[in-house]
């Protein structure tokens, strides 16, 4: 029995099956991403998802689905399902028998004495997904057409039947080509064994995405289908179907699918699962290595999350240092500006310092690194001493943020445009992340450097903040430090951005201060599922992310769980107690593992309701929230050897 598995009573069960996602994703940034019965529910969903350089490296719906019909004896058995609003059809969920992951997405149907396997797998280096059948049984050959559903539009928008929309076809190597508008990509569908084609060009109306629609979005949208693809098959017999956007040489198709398969290996365990879903956010493209946030709406290259994630998915993913490295590097080119002059993620640039902190604790080789890095940790340093746009250092050596109408903290959300946490003022994550980066400077500039003058000027900054950092924070009235400081004193929601006061190398409150922090953390914010982003006492809080736009914006930042922010708590508490902390550290880990087969198949969530019994929302599959998992788990081997 495979790791990840559904039974025939799960697949035909809608209500259950339809909330279930397949998520695939390879080095150039493309992606599967469909429901265990091959039901598109979202308009994110598609079987061959690119970025499209043409566009600006946005990513486009190619195929959106590719429906299978079995022809035996005379009658025609059709596998795939859509949803128009009040109906699916057809109903092709009927005949799967079985799901499952091994590695690679597998579904097996049968009709009748005829049983038939698909697999997909994403080719690693291009933008390409196989499709393997192979007809398991049959009392005679069977004949299989296959029908392409075609989209050619942005994730995050819908099409409509029109007549720009080119009909015409090219006939390639044992397949077609396609291509709707100008300035797409080629859509090459290509077999392994010679096949008919039969042009019949319609387009199919109001395809409906249940979960646009719950979520009050537009959610029906008309897809084209050129024709349909015939060829037939013996007992044993396999096919390899390529959809791609450079066509390929049909004979090596078989071998090229066994390959992909091994390169993934197993996800006979959670460890598996984990692994692989890191390695599917490194995004090679273009001579870049990027972090993809997450799968299947969310961004690429994003300074912060680049940094919060990145030691989890290459360092404590099988020691990659190359690839972190190479990836580090990248973030450098591309966001020097938003390091050094201007951004409105206001605690991104400071999160440079954490970031090296965990390669200089990964590698032990400080020197090596600062020679490396230090020079732009240093003008990172500068640019917020002498000012930006978005936050200015006051006399007391904290940092103030302020910038009209941005929501400059990681606590981002907007809704119609407006900030729903802006959080102007000293912000407590933001200056303990500056404290901790000018005593990282300090600590590498004497280890490391001749002139000793930058580090001066450092620690005479970081002596202000010891001075002033805990009685601007603390509050007596509350028993825990202020989530920020505005113009109009201190706003003491009990939210998580305390933790990093001691979840980071250098803390600017004793460690007496932290043990009381993490205790309110605890008491107020921890769940099973990660950490409440504002405490259940708070009358702002939301425990349940649904409704509309407005109310899920609402709930973000006001009660969901950030999964990501365990990897901090578990940190600290490490920090404090030690080994002691090995046995909690452990049962926090393993409750993610119970959810692997009910949002991401074999992925971790981004985010949950803050209310039991923490149902996943958010990205099926979270960069950070999987990096964070794999840090608590390198932490709980490091302090178990110690």
């Amino acid at each position: 029995m495979a790791y990840l598995q559904f039974n025939k009573a799960e697949l035909v069960n809608l209500e259950y099956s339809l909330k279930r996602e397949v998520i695939a994703g390879n080095r150039t940034g493309a992606y599967i991403n469909t429901t265990i019965v091959c039901c598109n529910t979202r308009k994110y969903h598609g079987l061959l998802v690119v970025p499209v350089d043409y566009f600006g490296g946005d990513k486009y719906v190619l195929l959106s689905s590719l429906d299978e019909t079995l022809v035996k004896d005379g009658k025609e058995f059709h596998l795939g399902i859509h949803n128009y609003g009040e109906i699916f059809e057809p109903r092709g969920h009927k005949y799967i028998v079985d799901y499952e992951m091994t590695p690679n997405a597998t579904f097996t149907y049968m009709v009748g004495d005829a049983v038939i396997q698909k697999s997909f797998v994403f080719s690693n280096t291009e933008d390409q997904l196989l499709i393997k059948y192979t007809l398991l049984d049959a009392q005679s050959s069977v004949a299989l057409k296959l029908k392409p559903f075609l989209a050619f539009r942005a994730t995050h928008s819908l099409t409509k039947a029109n007549n720009d929309a080119s009909t015409r076809f090219i006939a390639i190597e044992n397949g077609c080509s396609f291509k709707l508008y100008e300035g797409f990509p080629d859509l090459n569908l290509q077999f392994s064994k010679s096949v008919d084609y039969v042009p019949c060009p319609d387009w199919y109306r109001d395809v409906q995405y249940m979960e646009e629609a719950r979520r009050g979005f537009e959610s029906k949208e008309d897809l084209y289908v050129p024709g349909f693809f015939e060829l037939t098959l013996k007992k044993g017999e396999t096919i390899v179907v390529s959809a791609s956007t450079k066509p390929t040489k049909t004979s090596t198709l078989k071998q090229n699918f066994a390959k992909e398969v091994k390169i993934r290996g197993t996800r006979d365990s959670f460890d598996d699962c984990l692994r692989i879903s890191a390695n599917q956010f490194l995004v090679e493209r273009n001579g870049q290595t990027q972090v993809c946030s997450g799968y299947s709406w969310m961004h690429t290259g994003m300074l912060r999350d680049t940094c919060i994630a990145l030691p989890g998915l290459t360092l404590y993913n099988g020691g990659d240092v190359k690839r972190f490295e190479k990836t580090l590097d990248d973030l450098i080119k591309r966001a020097n500006n938003l390091l050094v002059l201007k951004s409105y993620t206001v605690d991104a640039p400071l999160r440079l310092a954490e970031l090296l902190q965990s390669y200089v604790d990964f590698t032990s080789n400080g020197a090596k690194i600062w020679s490396k890095y230090g020079k732009i940790v240093k003008e990172v340093v500068e640019s917020y001493i002498k000012g930006r746009p978005e936050v200015q250092l006051h006399s007391n050596g904290l940092l103030w943020s302020e910038y009209h109408g941005k929501a400059l903290s990681w606590m981002n959300a907007y809704s119609d445009g407006h900030p729903i946490t802006e959080r102007n003022g000293y912000q407590v994550e933001t200056n303990a992340l500056w404290y901790n980066m000018l005593c990282f400077v300090i600590e590498m500039e004497n280890a490391y450097s001749k002139s000793k003058k930058f580090a001066n000027t450092c620690e005479q900054i970081k002596n202000r903040i010891d001075e002033s950092f805990y009685p601007t924070f603390w509050s007596d009235k509350v028993g825990h430090l202020a989530d920020y400081v505005g113009r109009n004193g201190q706003v003491l929601d009990t939210r998580p951005n305390q933790i990093y006061v001691a979840a980071l190398k250098y803390s600017p409150v004793s460690e007496e201060v932290q043990a009381i922090v993490l205790h309110e953390v605890k008491e107020q914010l921890l769940t099973s599922r990660g950490i409440r982003t504002l405490s259940p006492k708070n009358p702002l809080y939301k425990g349940v992310y649904e409704g509309n736009q407005y109310d899920r914006d609402m709930a973000y930042h006001n009660g969901s769980t950030a999964v990501w922010l365990l990897g901090p708590y578990v940190a600290a508490n490490f920090k404090l107690r030690g080994k002691a902390f090995i046995s909690t550290a452990k049962s926090l880990v393993a409750a993610f593992e119970e959810d692997l087969t009910i949002h991401g198949i074999g992925a971790v969530a981004e985010i949950y309701d803050g209310n039991p019994p923490h149902f996943p929302h958010g990205a099926i599959s979270s960069a950070t929230a999987t990096a964070e998992i794999l840090r608590i788990k390198h932490l709980i081997n490091k302090y178990s050897q110690e």
